[in-house]
């Protein structure tokens, strides 16, 4: 069940900024890139994401969506790992099979589903296809990332049980109802660990990792949620004694909540996913612990993070992609206001 809005959509004024010559700067000052800190695949695959699920998109967009791919199909290795980072003199670094090969996997699997043209969706499919090949890390969260591009793929079960596997479905008798995630903290990125579980139930009729991943997924929100707004984790993590907000918190935990919860309304239906969306959303707009809108309505850059005084003033990549990434959900799911 999908519900749809005919609102404008989010701004990719600031993206645009932030891209220049064969990728996508991680940092800024203020609104300023910082050259200095270079490219990495672990934005320049969220972007991919965004561009290429943009549902009419310009021609602007459409260039940056071949920017991003692009650099994400040079970042890969013949042994299907990835470079993340590469410097402004094109020298690749980091290589393996880290957070960022997971982000590559769902970025070349969104584009290859919902690209703009088809000979951009064949390379895409071909580069996901290669990425696939490597076994990644045994931390959770590549398993998780790749998970969400092999489900838009379609064919690509291997990656989906991979991340059953990883994240662990217990029995209802065995899950702690105070504790039911599989770390003993959160950390970031935290809602794509149960959107994980969602797509690969859904993919995989298993109805037990579908379950569990709609539970952790109500846990996250109702841990996250304060006084009718969202307070998420912050960045130095949160676990079950927390009581308070913490700062800073990242606007990445907002978007990766609104991704999941917009999965659980396709999937269920159930309007109490959709209206979480809607709380996400509301977070960019200042209903947030501190107060302040999270975002530039002039741009559509992102700040940086929630202060307790204020909000961090630089205006980064993964920032901006966070509020581009949770506009387009609130816009598909009519919560946009």
């Amino acid at each position: 069940m999908t519900t749809t809005s005919t609102a404008p959509g989010p701004l990719f004024g600031h993206l645009r900024r932030l891209t220049v010559g064969p990728g996508l700067f991680e940092h800024a000052d203020h609104a300023d890139p910082r050259p200095e800190h270079g490219y990495c695949v672990d934005d320049v695959a969220r972007a991919l994401v965004v561009t290429s699920r943009e549902p009419d998109p310009s021609a602007q967009v459409q260039a940056l969506a071949r920017t991003y791919l692009d650099f994400t199909l040079a970042a890969l290795r013949p042994d299907g790992s990835c470079h993340n980072r590469m410097s402004v003199d094109g020298t690749w670094s980091e290589p393996g099979t880290g957070d960022w090969w997971g982000r590559a996997v769902w970025g070349l699997g969104v584009a290859s589903a919902h690209g703009p043209t088809a000979q951009f969706r064949a390379e895409a499919l071909r580069g996901f296809r290669l990425a696939a090949t490597a076994r990644p890390s045994p931390h959770l969260r590549p398993h998780t990332f790749a998970a969400l591009g092999s489900f838009e793929v379609g064919d690509e079960h291997d990656l989906l049980r991979d991340a059953v596997r990883a994240v662990g479905v217990p029995s209802p008798a065995m899950a702690d109802p105070f504790w039911p995630w599989p770390e003993r903290w959160l950390t970031y990125a935290n809602a794509s660990i149960a959107e994980a579980l969602l797509v690969a139930g859904s993919a995989l009729g298993d109805r037990a990792a579908l379950g569990h991943g709609l539970r952790l997924l109500d846990f996250l929100v109702r841990t996250e949620t304060r006084d009718g707004h969202l307070s998420v984790t912050p960045v130095h993590g949160r676990d079950r004694a927390a009581d308070e907000p913490g700062f800073d918190q990242q606007p990445i935990e907002v978007s990766t909540l609104a991704d999941a919860c917009a999965r659980a309304y396709d999937l269920t239906g159930e309007e109490r996913w959709r209206t979480a969306v809607g709380t996400a959303w509301a977070w960019f707009l200042g209903k947030n612990d501190s107060g302040v809108p999270m975002f530039d309505p002039a741009t559509g850059a992102g700040y940086d993070g929630l202060l307790k005084d204020g909000r961090n003033l630089n205006q980064g990549a993964e920032s901006t992609l966070a509020v581009i990434s949770t506009g387009q959900q609130a816009r598909r799911l009519g919560v946009w206001a």
